[in-house]
């Protein structure tokens, strides 16, 4: 095959938009040890895509400082595109915590006023979306400030233009803004998206519903065309075209639980994007997320294609 038809083979990009950040993850429950790792659930969702073998970009902005250049550097070690990445030299790179306890895992942040958060409206150019596949955008992008909601909007609007799908999680985080307003912002997103990914805890929360297909049936009535429905060691659940489909969890050593769910997207898109169907790429999906559970932090435990095809090849084996 000539150098041109591979080309024409190779899978669309994953594009998304948001905010990245530096984390450190407490080693130990109640010890005062944090491993140093990289977040952000936009980018940790690319890197995820990125592991799974296909072109991810970056619309973003980091602060022209040494947590700024790091997260460059982890993007070109990963191949995600970050021309799309700008460097804010009035703002820094935002930063959070994980700590462990009893009740799994909590988040602290020192991101008010961070670089990302200053993106707007004219941060997203035509040139960001070229090749798309696939636009991923979370409602933490729209948390972090107004003109990152508009921004969120622009990419979206752009996106349909195109004829580019829209992967949309609300990702909801109540300490970023009122619940109110987040319905509100969510219920408009899911309107303007093809794939709707979210988490039972978040779809709960949202719709006011307790059970899985309640909560399906108001989210397909805000507009939801295929609803991928998360829930944690259980699974998730699809349903497209008019069917469900439900994909049970794995049992693995599940050390934490950070960036599960942005793994989940990465790897659902990235096999979309290879040609997978929704139910073949869930399926993988479902099985990364878990995988991605086993070690410390967002990203450094998020598994790559071999490990995930192993892990399935062994599991259907077993079965």
């Amino acid at each position: 095959m000539s150098q041109a038809s591979q080309a024409a083979r190779r899978p669309g990009c994953i594009v998304s938009i948001g905010e990245a950040m530096i984390e450190f993850n407490q080693a130990r429950p109640g010890e005062p040890q944090y491993v140093q790792g990289f977040g952000g659930d936009t980018a940790n969702c690319l890197v995820a895509a990125a592991r799974q073998g296909v072109q991810t970009r970056y619309i973003s902005a980091i602060g022209d400082d040494t947590f700024g250049a790091m997260l460059i550097d982890l993007w070109k070690r990963e191949g995600v595109d970050t021309s799309q990445v700008l460097v804010d030299p009035q703002a820094p790179t935002g930063v959070y915590f994980v700590t462990h306890g009893q009740a799994g895992h909590q988040f602290g942040y020192l991101r008010a006023g961070s670089a990302a958060s200053r993106i707007g409206p004219g941060s997203v150019t035509p040139a960001a979306l070229d090749g798309a596949a696939f636009l991923h955008v979370s409602g933490i992008t729209q948390a972090i400030s107004t003109s990152a909601c508009d921004a969120s909007f622009v990419a979206m609007n752009l996106a349909r233009e195109r004829g580019v799908p829209v992967a949309y999680d609300p990702n909801l985080r109540l300490r970023l803004w009122p619940l109110e307003r987040a319905r509100a912002v969510i219920r408009e997103s899911v309107g303007l998206s093809d794939i709707l990914l979210v988490s039972s805890d978040d779809a709960s929360v949202l719709t006011g519903e307790q059970t899985p297909d309640a909560m399906r049936d108001v989210l397909l009535a805000w507009g939801a065309r295929t609803v991928v429905l998360k829930l944690g060691a259980l699974g998730a659940t699809v349903h497209a075209a008019g069917a469900d489909h439900h994909f049970a969890g794995h049992a693995v050593d599940c050390v934490d639980a950070t960036g599960a769910g942005d793994c989940f997207a990465g790897a659902l898109l990235a096999r979309l994007a290879s040609g997978d169907d929704i139910v073949a790429a869930s399926r993988y999906a479902n099985a990364a997320a878990a995988l991605s559970t086993r070690g410390f932090g967002a990203i450094a435990p998020i598994p790559k294609a071999c490990e995930v095809v192993d892990f399935l090849n062994r599991t259907e084996a077993a079965a």
